[in-house]
């Protein structure tokens, strides 16, 4: 009986010393624990101004990380740091491989609207080409139709009024070349672009004058007379219809209006820009 107490504590003993960790031995992270800390890395690099490095880790997180939902997220965050340091092609493919690998994420409204201002921020200006500005303006249709009611669908509706306006003048810009060298039938093409298209933007007032002068000058009076009663009707007040009556009535004088001094509105402008943004 004593033995037999004696073999019973001796297993009990040897049992707890093998359940014990050896104090000496390195335990490796779990690849759970890594993502974490990979992850935590990506957003103090963020934090600091090191987009490029938190983009990479952030990838590297997103294949690691057990959970779908921060899965997501740093697939989001590693688009967002290419945005920032305008690596507009690699944002872009990463939020399209967002979209189709987390199609039902509620950050899926967001992944388009920065896909469409990748695309928006690479415009050029007016004279240049124009396929920046034409593709913008679809992902941006595209996004208003999908996600009128979001909160980002107020600042897309004012690019496209933006879009839409440097389109316009770069069809008057064009008009204009073909008026110098006399290219009458392409200038009036150009121009009623503007009016059939871009009817909203700055530019139609000027582009109603522009047609009268041609028609007008290549005798088709009627037309003339039409676009100038089109501009009296919409604009008679702007210093464009002025213009384009006086080419029909040469006798008429073109008033001097007094110029209004305009109130500072810096401060509101800088308000609107930072809603938008």
């Amino acid at each position: 009986m004593y033995q037999k107490i004696i073999f019973l504590f001796l297993l009990f003993f040897l049992f707890f010393s093998c359940s014990k960790k050896d104090p000496t031995v390195v335990q490796e992270p779990s690849d759970k624990e890594k993502a974490i800390e990979l992850y935590q890395e990506a957003v103090t690099n963020m934090d600091g101004g090191f987009y490029f490095q938190a983009a990479k880790q952030f990838t590297e997180a997103e294949i690691i990380l057990d959970s779908i939902e921060f899965s997501a997220k740093a697939s989001l965050m590693s688009s967002y740091c290419y945005y920032l340091i305008n690596f507009y092609d690699e944002a872009i493919e990463n939020l399209e491989k967002f979209i189709k690998k987390y199609p039902a994420d509620k950050n899926i409204p967001y992944a388009y609207y920065l896909i469409t201002i990748s695309h928006y921020e690479r415009i050029l200006d007016e004279e240049k080409d124009i396929t920046p500005l034409l593709k913008s303006k679809e992902k941006i249709n595209f996004f208003l139709k999908n996600y009128p009611n979001t909160e980002y669908a107020l600042d897309l509706k004012f690019k496209l009024d933006l879009i839409n306006n440097q389109l316009a003048a770069k069809e008057l810009f064009v008009a204009k070349y073909y008026i110098q060298t006399q290219k009458w039938i392409a200038a009036i093409n150009r121009l009623k672009t503007i009016v059939e298209n871009y009817n909203e933007t700055i530019f139609i007032e000027e582009a109603l004058h522009r047609l009268t002068e041609i028609y007008y000058k290549i005798g088709l009076i009627e037309e003339a007379e039409a676009t100038v009663a089109l501009l009296g009707y919409n604009y008679n007040s702007s210093e464009w219809y002025e213009r384009s009556y006086k080419i029909l009535n040469k006798s008429y004088q073109i008033q001097k209006k007094k110029k209004i001094k305009k109130k500072d509105d810096g401060l509101i402008k800088r308000t609107i820009k930072r809603i938008l943004e």
